[in-house]
């Protein structure tokens, strides 16, 4: 009975987007839209159920010049849960927010996204540090962000007998 629910819900989905979809297991889906069918991808889908943004997500694609945004949504009136992902240019990370489609729960996932891989959500009117005070480095979530190298440049000094370790 779910997997028929499932491939009625992939099937609705095809007849509407140009997409790649598959079926995980009788309660999961994953869906890949460009980036440019995105924003009326997810208002189609909470219209169709899946109301509750469960989590985003970034995959850095650092070889491909490219970011995998990943969207977790929830439907309770279907229990299912389906992935949808589009990947956006790395070197300049923008995106439309979907906050005007789940709110606040996409607000502060996008405001941590944005802070970590400096992914820019159009839209969301507050992109704020959530957790890094004071940050002034790279987005420290890149795959090329070279942390202890950040670390030793900032907090060690060279001429410290007990630090000169780090340095060589």
């Amino acid at each position: 009975m779910k997997k028929a629910k499932a491939v009625e819900i992939i099937e609705d989905i095809e007849s509407k987007f140009k997409v790649e979809c598959r079926i995980q297991g009788e309660q999961r889906l994953w869906v890949k839209f460009d980036k440019g069918d995105l924003m009326d991808a997810c208002s189609y889908l909470h219209s169709k159920g899946f109301e509750h943004l469960s989590a985003m997500s970034i995959t850095d694609w650092v070889k491909e010049g490219k970011y995998e945004v990943t969207y977790h949504l929830w439907s309770y009136s279907n229990k299912i849960l389906l992935t949808l992902k589009t990947k956006i240019n790395r070197k300049n990370p923008t995106i439309g927010s979907v906050d005007s489609i789940w709110g606040g729960n996409a607000q502060i996932h996008e405001r941590e996204l944005h802070e970590f891989f400096g992914i820019k959500f159009e839209g969301n009117n507050d992109l704020s540090p959530l957790f890094l005070e004071d940050w002034d480095g790279p987005p420290p979530f890149r795959k090329d962000f070279n942390w202890r190298e950040y670390v030793r440049d900032e907090y060690y000094d060279k001429q410290n007998e007990r630090e000169k370790g780090y340095w060589d």
